[in-house]
């Protein structure tokens, strides 16, 4: 979309309270429409429903449904950095591309770092083997930023209107679940992550549809989308918007030279603003790459975004005094690949009788 969505109230409303917490039961609408009701909001399990697909098919949704967090269902993933000359970065992006391993794929404004992709395999082993292709093929050196520490990883997306803390919660319905003692899946969990990784059915039973589709009873569908929730296999179910749909246009990945002692203060409290949306701690590479603390924000304007990074820095400075070289943000001007982490082969190999 080259402008923002048109939005109305209620359209705002179901945006901020369901991108998270929507109820994980067999007839989930009725309870969410019930939510929405009790907070100001007049809808209708059906209306709701309408409105959840009409979103969907107009692209203000890029999916609803469970959001798989893809680093507990097996396998591994690494973002990296390199340098792509000018009159030959085209050649070099389409050789990046060309690796089916490579998911996502930016160009980014820095001096030297100008491209940054995720590379995402079965085996944590086969990393190193992409990396040597790709400089092989590109006559450029690659630079692994694995993630050591994890503050935040929660791309939340709110509107003005009703619900702007998007705090409507309802996973508490349905069974009671314990997590499981074992970090593999079994057969049929691995073909429930196949099945529900782009999403839920938009329909009245969606869980229901999914059950239909594996062959199998709808409450152990409920019980293990509850369960993989419990254990953080699911980040949350709800919508999942289009955020330049919804006008953030601006996505600024802030990098900071953090001492290695304040890290574990600094990270929480980054991650504790409600706009950063994912929140690390990577290596640095000397003579290269400085920082070692990642914290990305959107913002649905420039001066949005300025003000929010403004913001990280005052978090900062409340720490020690941050120079003009321990910081920078890049922001990306071009997506150059985006086929999303493929959780067939990670589940794959992760999951055993």
């Amino acid at each position: 979309m080259s402008e923002p969505a048109r939005l109305d109230r209620i359209d705002r409303a179901i945006i901020n309270a369901y991108q998270g917490g929507f109820p994980v039961v067999e007839h989930p609408f009725e309870p969410a429409a019930a939510a929405l009701r009790a907070r100001g909001v007049e809808i209708t399990a059906n209306e709701l429903l309408g409105r959840i697909q009409t979103l969907d098919d107009d692209g203000v949704l890029t999916r609803f449904g469970a959001l798989i967090n893809a680093a507990e269902i097996g396998g591994a993933a690494t973002l990296v950095a390199m340098h792509a000359p000018e009159d030959r970065f085209e050649e070099i992006a389409e050789a990046v591309n060309a690796h089916r391993e490579v998911a996502h794929n930016y160009e980014r404004e820095h001096p030297h770092l100008n491209m940054w992709f995720v590379v995402s395999v079965a085996d944590a082993g086969a990393i190193d083997r992409v990396l040597e292709e790709i400089e092989a093929e590109t006559g450029q050196e690659t630079y692994n930023l694995p993630k050591r520490q994890e503050f935040r990883v929660e791309a939340k997306f709110l509107l003005d209107g009703p619900i702007p803390e998007g705090d409507v919660d309802c996973s508490e319905l349905g069974p009671e679940v314990e997590p499981a003692d074992r970090g593999t899946l079994t057969p049929e969990e691995r073909d429930l992550v196949v099945e529900i990784q782009g999403g839920l059915p938009v329909t009245e039973t969606p869980y229901a549809d999914v059950a239909e589709a594996l062959g199998v009873e709808t409450e152990w569908v409920v019980e293990i989308i509850k369960r993989f929730d419990a254990e953080g296999k699911v980040r949350r179910v709800g919508v999942v918007p289009n955020h330049y749909a919804l006008g953030y246009t601006e996505n600024g990945m802030t990098v900071w030279n953090v001492p290695d002692d304040l890290l574990g203060a600094v990270g929480p409290e980054v991650a504790g603003l409600e706009f950063v949306t994912h929140c690390y701690e990577r290596p640095r590479h000397e003579g290269v790459w400085p920082y070692n603390f990642f914290a990305m924000t959107h913002g649905r304007s420039e001066a949005e975004s300025d003000r929010r990074i403004g913001r990280v820095k005052a978090k900062m400075d409340e720490h020690w005094d941050v120079g003009d070289d321990d910081w920078d943000s890049l922001f990306s001007t071009r997506i150059l690949k985006k086929t999303g982490i493929r959780l067939d082969e990670r589940a794959d190999a992760n999951t055993h009788e």
